[in-house]
């Protein structure tokens, strides 16, 4: 028996196929490939609003398992199974659990919620065990939650993960799981063979780069239907603005506006490298925010004293960052760029916030991106407090600023 398994974040709204068909066209691809069964990952469960990742499986062919997702009232949603149970032709039974990875607060935002991963992978294996022969579990948890979960459930015989891109070119084995990872932007194809006669169990990564491809244009064709889905047209724009990866440019002065006007925010710091193709002149469609802004990155307002703010601000003034070849976190582009300060500015060691002297003790409202809240650039922002918008992404926040301009 041969199963077809995917692991999550299949979905990545940065290819305009993705976008423009909100992650249908995706479902498509994994029916024709003949998928069996898959878990959702980061991508799927909180890059999209509720009513798309509820409608997304719709025309599945295959199993969602997720064990870990709920609605707010604690009821599974219909698409979503904790475990799924299937058997071969030989009467061998093999057992599917799965569950994702506890983005809790951006779950909540969007209306959904998740619960322990580890915790509802034991629950689901306890509950079918006696059932199977074999026991596998797609995990899009991350490498040091799947070894501490095989400590938890030694039944488990087979654990896919994924979500930290670790790769395990032969597999590896904690006790008698193999453990299976075949990094990211589908680079790999992972393979696994167990021969239940035997107990023996063996990992191979395929690199699809050395596979035969099918289709030489594939890709460009689904950029063109993205492209098509994209049309809609939001403002005439009478002249280019370029993309300014390390310098202050137009575009990036115009976004700042765009993200104070959005949130009701004091000040906004960003990133230029951002910005991954110019404004055109002429007609701007969605396809060509989506050009530009790519990144499945949404804003998010942090409250900050003043004194909290100017560390911020001297964090900022980093050498290093601008040529930073930054990959993850929601960042699609090619290098970090300068730091982009709006209505933040610092004289004689004085923050000045719109032009006044910031207060050391009174709070104000930064507007900035998720990315910065994870702790990498800025670990004081991770304990803020703060609000994520969503489903929104920057290039919504940009797009709809020109929109609402044009109708005025």
């Amino acid at each position: 028996m041969c199963l077809i398994l995917d692991i999550g974040d299949h979905v990545d709204r940065s290819h305009p196929f993705t976008e423009g068909t909100s992650g249908k066209g995706n479902i498509e691809l994994l029916n024709d490939a003949g998928y069996d069964a898959v878990t959702i990952g980061n991508n799927e469960g909180i890059t999209l609003a509720k009513e798309e990742l509820d409608t997304l499986y719709l025309q599945a062919d295959f199993d969602v398992i997720v064990s870990n997702l709920f609605e707010l009232d604690g009821s599974r949603p219909n698409w979503a199974k904790p475990f799924q149970l299937m058997e071969a032709k030989s009467g061998l039974k093999i057992a599917l659990v799965g569950a994702t990875a506890e983005f809790t607060p951006f779950y909540r935002r969007l209306g959904w919620s998740v619960t322990d991963a580890k915790d509802s992978i034991v629950q689901a294996v306890e509950a079918i065990k006696d059932q199977a022969d074999l026991i596998i579990c797609l995990s899009h948890l991350g490498i040091k939650e799947d070894e501490q979960l095989v400590d938890l459930c030694p039944e488990i015989d087979v654990l896919l993960g994924a979500h930290t891109h670790h790769i395990f070119h032969d597999g590896k084995m904690i006790g008698n799981t193999m453990l299976g990872a075949a990094g990211k932007f589908g680079i790999y194809i992972g393979h696994i063979t167990v021969d239940l006669q035997s107990g023996k169990k063996q990992a191979e990564l395929i690199e699809t780069a050395m596979l035969q491809s099918v289709e030489e244009d594939f890709d460009e064709l689904l950029i063109a239907q993205g492209k098509e889905q994209l049309n809609d047209p939001i403002f005439y724009n009478e002249q280019v603005l370029d993309a300014e990866w390390f310098k202050d440019s137009k575009l990036a002065e115009l976004f700042g506006e765009a993200m104070l006007d959005f949130s009701g925010a004091d000040c906004a710091i960003f990133n230029a490298g951002l910005f991954m193709e110019n404004m055109p002149l002429g007609t701007a469609t969605r396809y060509d925010f989506h050009k530009m802004l790519p990144h499945p990155i949404n804003p998010c307002l942090i409250e900050l004293t003043g004194a909290e703010l100017k560390e911020i601000f001297l964090q900022s003034l980093n050498a290093e960052w601008p040529t930073i070849e930054l990959k993850g976190m929601g960042f699609r582009g090619a290098v970090f760029g300068k730091m982009i300060r709006i209505n933040l500015s610092m004289e004689n060691h004085q923050l000045f916030i719109g032009g006044i002297p910031a207060n050391p003790e009174e709070t104000y409202k930064l507007i900035t991106l998720d990315m910065f809240t994870f702790g990498y650039f800025f670990p004081s922002l991770k304990r803020a407090p703060k609000k994520y918008f969503m489903p929104e992404f920057l290039r919504d926040v940009f797009s709809q600023y020109f929109r609402s301009k044009a109708l005025k």
